[in-house]
Protein backbone atom coordinates (compact mmCIF):
# COMPACT_ATOMS: atom_id res chain seq x y z
CA UNK A 1 0.00 0.00 0.00
CA UNK A 2 2.69 2.47 0.60
CA UNK A 3 4.12 2.31 -2.97
CA UNK A 4 0.52 3.52 -3.63
CA UNK A 5 1.57 6.90 -1.76
CA UNK A 6 2.03 9.63 -4.29
CA UNK A 7 3.99 12.44 -2.18
CA UNK A 8 2.29 15.30 -3.64
CA UNK A 9 -1.27 13.88 -3.64
CA UNK A 10 -0.18 12.78 0.14
CA UNK A 11 1.04 16.45 1.21
CA UNK A 12 -2.14 18.04 0.02
CA UNK A 13 -4.20 15.29 2.23
CA UNK A 14 -2.07 16.26 4.75
CA UNK A 15 -2.80 20.11 4.39
CA UNK A 16 -6.22 19.70 4.04
CA UNK A 17 -6.64 17.35 6.74
CA UNK A 18 -4.32 19.07 9.79
CA UNK A 19 -6.30 22.40 8.74
CA UNK A 20 -9.60 20.59 9.56
CA UNK A 21 -8.05 18.02 12.14
CA UNK A 22 -6.52 21.79 13.89
CA UNK A 23 -10.05 22.32 14.70
CA UNK A 24 -9.88 20.09 17.23
CA UNK A 25 -8.06 21.94 19.55
CA UNK A 26 -11.62 23.51 20.12
CA UNK A 27 -12.29 20.15 21.80
CA UNK A 28 -9.27 20.55 24.54
CA UNK A 29 -12.00 23.39 25.48
CA UNK A 30 -14.80 21.05 25.72
CA UNK A 31 -12.64 18.15 28.26
CA UNK A 32 -11.65 21.90 30.40
CA UNK A 33 -15.26 21.87 30.85
CA UNK A 34 -15.78 18.53 32.02
CA UNK A 35 -12.29 18.91 34.04
CA UNK A 36 -13.57 21.91 35.97
CA UNK A 37 -17.13 20.20 36.74
CA UNK A 38 -15.87 17.20 38.05
CA UNK A 39 -17.94 17.59 40.63
CA UNK A 40 -21.03 16.83 38.97
CA UNK A 41 -19.09 13.86 37.01
CA UNK A 42 -18.42 12.14 39.83
CA UNK A 43 -21.19 12.43 41.95
CA UNK A 44 -22.49 9.36 43.62
CA UNK A 45 -26.05 11.04 43.34
CA UNK A 46 -25.98 10.76 40.03
CA UNK A 47 -23.54 7.82 38.82
CA UNK A 48 -24.49 7.67 35.11
CA UNK A 49 -23.24 11.05 34.37
CA UNK A 50 -19.86 10.52 33.02
CA UNK A 51 -20.86 6.91 31.35
CA UNK A 52 -23.76 8.89 29.47
CA UNK A 53 -21.13 11.89 28.75
CA UNK A 54 -19.74 9.84 25.33
CA UNK A 55 -23.19 8.86 24.91
CA UNK A 56 -24.49 12.28 24.35
CA UNK A 57 -21.53 13.12 22.16
CA UNK A 58 -21.58 9.68 20.08
CA UNK A 59 -25.20 10.75 19.10
CA UNK A 60 -24.62 13.73 17.91
CA UNK A 61 -22.00 12.45 16.13
CA UNK A 62 -24.24 10.34 14.35
CA UNK A 63 -26.60 12.42 13.52
CA UNK A 64 -24.01 15.19 12.14
CA UNK A 65 -22.02 12.46 10.44
CA UNK A 66 -25.24 11.69 8.55
CA UNK A 67 -26.14 14.98 7.48
CA UNK A 68 -22.27 16.23 6.57
CA UNK A 69 -21.53 12.67 4.50
CA UNK A 70 -25.29 13.26 2.49
CA UNK A 71 -24.10 17.00 1.92
CA UNK A 72 -20.65 16.15 1.05
CA UNK A 73 -21.43 13.46 -1.36
CA UNK A 74 -24.60 15.28 -3.11
CA UNK A 75 -22.53 18.46 -3.50
CA UNK A 76 -19.83 16.57 -5.45
CA UNK A 77 -22.69 14.58 -7.60
CA UNK A 78 -24.96 17.60 -8.24
CA UNK A 79 -28.04 16.65 -6.05
CA UNK A 80 -27.85 19.70 -3.85
CA UNK A 81 -26.35 23.07 -4.79
CA UNK A 82 -23.85 25.01 -2.37
CA UNK A 83 -26.89 27.66 -1.76
CA UNK A 84 -29.93 28.12 1.16
CA UNK A 85 -32.25 29.73 -0.96
CA UNK A 86 -33.65 28.07 -4.11
CA UNK A 87 -32.04 24.80 -3.64
CA UNK A 88 -33.31 21.21 -4.11
CA UNK A 89 -36.19 19.23 -2.92
CA UNK A 90 -33.44 16.79 -1.77
CA UNK A 91 -31.61 19.36 0.59
CA UNK A 92 -35.11 20.18 2.39
CA UNK A 93 -35.95 16.87 2.82
CA UNK A 94 -31.97 15.81 4.43
CA UNK A 95 -32.90 19.09 6.93
CA UNK A 96 -36.52 17.66 8.28
CA UNK A 97 -34.68 14.37 8.81
CA UNK A 98 -32.18 15.44 10.78
CA UNK A 99 -35.11 16.34 13.34
CA UNK A 100 -35.97 12.72 13.15
CA UNK A 101 -33.40 11.35 13.77
CA UNK A 102 -32.44 13.41 16.85
CA UNK A 103 -35.82 12.40 19.00
CA UNK A 104 -35.11 8.56 17.54
CA UNK A 105 -31.46 8.69 18.60
CA UNK A 106 -31.82 10.15 21.88
CA UNK A 107 -35.01 7.69 22.74
CA UNK A 108 -32.56 4.87 21.70
CA UNK A 109 -29.92 5.85 23.32
CA UNK A 110 -31.28 6.67 27.11
CA UNK A 111 -32.95 3.09 27.07
CA UNK A 112 -29.87 1.27 26.02
CA UNK A 113 -28.02 3.13 28.55
CA UNK A 114 -30.45 2.28 31.25
CA UNK A 115 -30.20 -1.38 30.11
CA UNK A 116 -26.54 -1.33 30.29
CA UNK A 117 -25.92 0.89 33.28
CA UNK A 118 -28.38 -1.53 35.42
CA UNK A 119 -25.63 -4.45 34.51
CA UNK A 120 -22.71 -2.09 35.23
CA UNK A 121 -22.73 1.46 36.11
CA UNK A 122 -24.46 1.21 39.59
CA UNK A 123 -28.24 2.58 38.51
CA UNK A 124 -31.48 1.50 38.67
CA UNK A 125 -34.85 2.23 36.33
CA UNK A 126 -35.53 4.82 38.18
CA UNK A 127 -32.81 6.91 36.66
CA UNK A 128 -34.12 6.56 33.15
CA UNK A 129 -37.13 9.61 33.53
CA UNK A 130 -33.96 11.74 34.08
CA UNK A 131 -31.39 10.38 31.95
CA UNK A 132 -34.12 10.40 29.17
CA UNK A 133 -34.65 14.24 29.93
CA UNK A 134 -31.04 15.41 29.98
CA UNK A 135 -30.39 13.33 27.20
CA UNK A 136 -33.12 14.59 24.81
CA UNK A 137 -32.84 18.29 26.41
CA UNK A 138 -29.14 18.21 25.20
CA UNK A 139 -29.61 17.04 22.08
CA UNK A 140 -32.83 19.24 21.29
CA UNK A 141 -30.19 22.01 21.69
CA UNK A 142 -27.47 21.05 19.75
CA UNK A 143 -29.97 21.16 16.53
CA UNK A 144 -28.75 24.43 16.36
CA UNK A 145 -25.25 23.50 14.85
CA UNK A 146 -26.95 22.27 11.85
CA UNK A 147 -27.10 24.93 10.20
CA UNK A 148 -23.56 25.54 10.48
CA UNK A 149 -22.90 22.24 9.17
CA UNK A 150 -24.65 23.35 6.04
CA UNK A 151 -22.89 26.95 5.90
CA UNK A 152 -19.51 24.62 6.17
CA UNK A 153 -20.39 22.49 3.62
CA UNK A 154 -21.42 25.01 0.99
CA UNK A 155 -18.69 27.64 1.58
CA UNK A 156 -15.82 24.77 1.54
CA UNK A 157 -17.21 23.46 -1.59
CA UNK A 158 -17.53 26.78 -3.53
CA UNK A 159 -14.09 27.54 -2.40
CA UNK A 160 -12.87 24.25 -4.15
CA UNK A 161 -11.65 22.70 -0.75
CA UNK A 162 -12.80 18.92 -0.47
CA UNK A 163 -16.09 18.78 2.20
CA UNK A 164 -15.11 15.03 2.36
CA UNK A 165 -11.97 15.74 4.30
CA UNK A 166 -12.98 19.46 5.55
CA UNK A 167 -17.07 19.43 6.93
CA UNK A 168 -17.12 16.77 9.34
CA UNK A 169 -13.47 16.86 11.09
CA UNK A 170 -14.36 20.86 11.99
CA UNK A 171 -18.21 20.25 12.46
CA UNK A 172 -17.11 17.37 14.87
CA UNK A 173 -14.96 19.62 17.16
CA UNK A 174 -17.47 22.18 17.23
CA UNK A 175 -20.42 19.54 18.00
CA UNK A 176 -17.92 18.46 20.74
CA UNK A 177 -17.86 21.97 22.63
CA UNK A 178 -21.48 22.80 21.69
CA UNK A 179 -22.76 19.52 23.05
CA UNK A 180 -20.60 19.55 25.90
CA UNK A 181 -21.14 23.24 27.19
CA UNK A 182 -25.61 22.22 26.84
CA UNK A 183 -24.73 18.63 28.80
CA UNK A 184 -23.28 20.35 31.40
CA UNK A 185 -25.62 23.53 31.47
CA UNK A 186 -28.87 20.68 31.44
CA UNK A 187 -27.23 18.84 34.13
CA UNK A 188 -26.91 21.80 36.34
CA UNK A 189 -30.58 23.05 35.42
CA UNK A 190 -31.56 19.83 36.24
CA UNK A 191 -29.92 18.68 39.48
CA UNK A 192 -29.31 22.10 41.02
CA UNK A 193 -32.48 24.64 40.01
CA UNK A 194 -35.09 22.56 41.90
CA UNK A 195 -38.55 22.67 39.85
CA UNK A 196 -37.97 25.49 37.48
CA UNK A 197 -34.57 23.54 36.86
CA UNK A 198 -36.62 20.22 35.72
CA UNK A 199 -39.82 21.50 34.06
CA UNK A 200 -37.04 24.14 31.76
CA UNK A 201 -35.29 20.90 30.51
CA UNK A 202 -38.24 18.95 30.06
CA UNK A 203 -39.75 21.55 27.79
CA UNK A 204 -36.59 21.48 25.83
CA UNK A 205 -36.90 17.86 25.42
CA UNK A 206 -40.41 17.86 24.35
CA UNK A 207 -39.62 20.51 21.48
CA UNK A 208 -38.81 17.71 19.08
CA UNK A 209 -41.55 15.63 19.51
CA UNK A 210 -43.60 19.56 18.37
CA UNK A 211 -41.26 19.70 15.43
CA UNK A 212 -41.81 15.75 14.28
CA UNK A 213 -46.05 16.83 14.40
CA UNK A 214 -45.18 19.44 11.70
CA UNK A 215 -42.36 17.03 9.99
CA UNK A 216 -43.66 14.12 9.83
CA UNK A 217 -46.70 14.73 7.86
CA UNK A 218 -45.20 16.19 5.47
CA UNK A 219 -42.56 13.20 4.91
CA UNK A 220 -44.33 10.12 5.49
CA UNK A 221 -45.01 9.55 2.10
CA UNK A 222 -41.21 10.48 0.56
CA UNK A 223 -39.31 7.49 0.15
CA UNK A 224 -35.78 9.15 0.47
CA UNK A 225 -36.75 10.57 4.11
CA UNK A 226 -38.31 6.89 5.02
CA UNK A 227 -35.09 5.24 3.67
CA UNK A 228 -33.17 7.57 5.88
CA UNK A 229 -35.21 7.26 8.82
CA UNK A 230 -35.32 3.41 8.29
CA UNK A 231 -31.22 2.79 7.58
CA UNK A 232 -30.69 4.67 10.65
CA UNK A 233 -32.74 3.24 13.03
CA UNK A 234 -30.41 0.52 12.59
CA UNK A 235 -27.26 2.14 12.70
CA UNK A 236 -28.62 4.12 16.05
CA UNK A 237 -29.67 0.86 17.76
CA UNK A 238 -25.58 -0.36 17.05
CA UNK A 239 -24.29 3.09 17.90
CA UNK A 240 -26.44 3.14 21.02
CA UNK A 241 -24.85 -0.10 22.30
CA UNK A 242 -21.43 0.47 21.03
CA UNK A 243 -21.45 3.91 23.06
CA UNK A 244 -22.57 1.85 26.75
CA UNK A 245 -19.22 0.33 26.22
CA UNK A 246 -17.83 3.53 25.58
CA UNK A 247 -19.32 4.98 28.85
CA UNK A 248 -17.91 1.80 30.59
CA UNK A 249 -13.95 2.32 29.49
CA UNK A 250 -14.23 5.75 30.06
CA UNK A 251 -15.30 5.09 33.91
CA UNK A 252 -12.56 3.09 34.14
CA UNK A 253 -10.25 5.43 32.69
CA UNK A 254 -11.43 7.98 35.12
CA UNK A 255 -11.13 5.66 37.86
CA UNK A 256 -7.09 4.98 36.51
CA UNK A 257 -6.53 8.68 35.46
CA UNK A 258 -7.87 10.02 39.55
CA UNK A 259 -5.68 7.03 40.91
CA UNK A 260 -2.22 7.87 38.37
CA UNK A 261 -3.33 11.67 38.97
CA UNK A 262 -3.39 12.61 35.82
CA UNK A 263 -6.51 15.10 35.06
CA UNK A 264 -5.01 16.14 31.90
CA UNK A 265 -6.50 13.25 30.33
CA UNK A 266 -9.96 14.90 30.79
CA UNK A 267 -9.11 17.82 29.19
CA UNK A 268 -7.49 15.96 26.23
CA UNK A 269 -10.22 13.16 25.77
CA UNK A 270 -12.80 14.88 23.77
CA UNK A 271 -9.66 15.89 21.26
CA UNK A 272 -8.78 12.38 21.10
CA UNK A 273 -12.04 10.57 20.11
CA UNK A 274 -12.55 13.26 17.61
CA UNK A 275 -9.88 13.54 15.19
CA UNK A 276 -9.80 9.70 15.56
CA UNK A 277 -13.32 10.00 14.15
CA UNK A 278 -12.03 12.26 11.70
CA UNK A 279 -9.73 10.07 10.50
CA UNK A 280 -12.33 8.00 9.81
CA UNK A 281 -14.41 10.36 8.23
CA UNK A 282 -12.17 11.10 5.58
CA UNK A 283 -11.32 7.91 4.65
CA UNK A 284 -15.01 6.59 4.59
CA UNK A 285 -16.60 9.90 3.05
CA UNK A 286 -13.91 9.85 0.39
CA UNK A 287 -14.50 6.47 -0.09
CA UNK A 288 -17.95 6.40 -0.71
CA UNK A 289 -17.60 9.68 -3.33
CA UNK A 290 -14.95 7.66 -5.31
CA UNK A 291 -17.77 5.00 -5.39
CA UNK A 292 -20.61 7.29 -6.27
CA UNK A 293 -18.15 8.56 -9.11
CA UNK A 294 -16.95 5.03 -10.53
CA UNK A 295 -13.78 5.94 -9.56
CA UNK A 296 -12.61 2.67 -8.13
CA UNK A 297 -14.40 -0.72 -7.51
CA UNK A 298 -16.07 -1.67 -4.63
CA UNK A 299 -13.60 -3.96 -3.22
CA UNK A 300 -10.63 -4.29 -0.75
CA UNK A 301 -7.84 -4.86 -2.76
CA UNK A 302 -9.05 -1.31 -4.43
CA UNK A 303 -7.32 -0.12 -0.45
CA UNK A 304 -4.05 0.31 -2.09
CA UNK A 305 -5.82 3.17 -4.45
CA UNK A 306 -6.81 4.92 -1.31
CA UNK A 307 -3.57 4.38 0.45
CA UNK A 308 -2.56 8.53 0.08
CA UNK A 309 -5.81 9.82 1.71
CA UNK A 310 -4.81 7.16 4.49
CA UNK A 311 -1.71 7.82 4.96
CA UNK A 312 -1.84 12.09 4.48
CA UNK A 313 -4.53 11.99 7.32
CA UNK A 314 -2.91 10.07 9.41
CA UNK A 315 0.12 11.50 9.63
CA UNK A 316 -1.94 14.55 10.25
CA UNK A 317 -3.63 12.94 13.33
CA UNK A 318 -0.32 12.10 14.42
CA UNK A 319 0.71 15.97 14.43
CA UNK A 320 -2.59 16.91 16.37
CA UNK A 321 -2.10 14.14 18.55
CA UNK A 322 1.34 16.22 19.94
CA UNK A 323 0.00 19.43 19.76
CA UNK A 324 -3.14 18.32 22.28
CA UNK A 325 -0.45 16.77 25.02
CA UNK A 326 1.27 20.06 24.88
CA UNK A 327 -1.58 22.28 24.98
CA UNK A 328 -3.68 20.28 27.85
CA UNK A 329 -0.36 20.06 30.15
CA UNK A 330 -0.14 23.42 29.75
CA UNK A 331 -3.70 24.33 30.44
CA UNK A 332 -3.61 22.10 33.88
CA UNK A 333 -0.50 24.15 34.33
CA UNK A 334 1.61 20.71 34.46
CA UNK A 335 3.97 21.66 31.41
CA UNK A 336 7.47 19.80 31.93
CA UNK A 337 9.81 18.13 29.29
CA UNK A 338 9.59 15.03 30.91
CA UNK A 339 5.59 14.92 31.42
CA UNK A 340 5.35 16.22 27.96
CA UNK A 341 7.20 13.30 26.43
CA UNK A 342 5.84 10.75 28.62
CA UNK A 343 2.00 11.80 27.67
CA UNK A 344 3.10 12.63 24.44
CA UNK A 345 4.18 8.95 23.81
CA UNK A 346 0.97 7.80 25.85
CA UNK A 347 -1.07 9.68 23.34
CA UNK A 348 0.67 8.46 20.49
CA UNK A 349 0.69 5.17 21.18
CA UNK A 350 -2.86 5.49 21.56
CA UNK A 351 -2.99 7.02 18.36
CA UNK A 352 -1.28 3.40 16.55
CA UNK A 353 -3.73 1.44 17.53
CA UNK A 354 -7.06 3.57 17.16
CA UNK A 355 -6.19 4.97 13.99
CA UNK A 356 -5.60 1.63 12.50
CA UNK A 357 -8.28 0.28 13.14
CA UNK A 358 -10.89 2.96 12.81
CA UNK A 359 -9.23 3.08 8.83
CA UNK A 360 -10.20 -0.72 8.66
CA UNK A 361 -13.83 -0.35 9.92
CA UNK A 362 -14.46 2.86 7.86
CA UNK A 363 -13.29 1.35 4.81
CA UNK A 364 -14.83 -1.87 5.30
CA UNK A 365 -18.29 -0.16 6.26
CA UNK A 366 -17.79 1.53 2.83
CA UNK A 367 -17.65 -1.22 0.96
CA UNK A 368 -19.74 -3.39 2.25
CA UNK A 369 -22.89 -1.04 2.67
CA UNK A 370 -22.09 -0.22 -1.10
CA UNK A 371 -22.16 -3.93 -1.88
CA UNK A 372 -25.64 -4.68 -0.42
CA UNK A 373 -26.65 -1.91 -2.06
CA UNK A 374 -27.23 0.71 0.29
CA UNK A 375 -26.51 4.58 0.65
CA UNK A 376 -23.09 4.32 2.54
CA UNK A 377 -23.83 8.16 3.52
CA UNK A 378 -26.09 6.70 6.00
CA UNK A 379 -23.47 4.30 7.38
CA UNK A 380 -20.22 4.99 7.02
CA UNK A 381 -19.66 8.31 9.47
CA UNK A 382 -22.21 7.44 11.75
CA UNK A 383 -20.87 4.01 12.43
CA UNK A 384 -16.76 5.13 12.04
CA UNK A 385 -17.43 7.94 14.55
CA UNK A 386 -19.63 6.15 16.99
CA UNK A 387 -17.03 3.19 17.11
CA UNK A 388 -13.51 5.70 16.85
CA UNK A 389 -15.01 6.58 20.54
CA UNK A 390 -15.24 3.34 21.68
CA UNK A 391 -11.95 2.24 20.20
CA UNK A 392 -9.93 5.70 21.13
CA UNK A 393 -11.15 4.92 24.57
CA UNK A 394 -10.32 1.20 25.38
CA UNK A 395 -6.92 1.96 22.89
CA UNK A 396 -6.32 4.51 25.99
CA UNK A 397 -6.92 2.79 28.67
CA UNK A 398 -4.78 0.04 27.08
CA UNK A 399 -1.77 2.77 26.51
CA UNK A 400 -2.48 3.51 30.23
CA UNK A 401 -1.33 0.24 31.32
CA UNK A 402 1.06 -0.33 28.92
CA UNK A 403 2.65 3.21 30.30
CA UNK A 404 1.86 2.55 33.57
CA UNK A 405 3.76 -0.88 34.07
CA UNK A 406 6.74 0.39 31.83
CA UNK A 407 7.79 2.91 33.78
Amino acid sequence: MIRAVNSSAFFKTFKEALIAFSFGIGGVLAGFIVASQLDIFRSPLFPWAIAVYPAVLSAKGVISGLFSGRLSTALHVGTIYPRFLGNTKSFYKSFETVVGITLEASVAMSLVSVVFGSLFWGITFADFPNILLVVVATMTLGLTVSLLTIAVAFVTFKKGLDPDVIVYPIMSTVMDIVVTIFYVLTLNLFFFFGSVGKYAVAFIGFLPMILMLYVLPRNIHEEEFVKTIKESFFTVMFVALIVNVTGTVLKSVSEKVIVEDMKEIYTVYPALIGTVGSVGSVVGSTATTKLALGLFKPSFSAMRNHATRIFGTWAASMTMFVSFSALSLFINGTFAVYRFLGFTSLLLTANIMAVTAIVLISYAVSILTFKKGLDPDNFVIPIESVLADSVTSVALLVALFLVSHMV
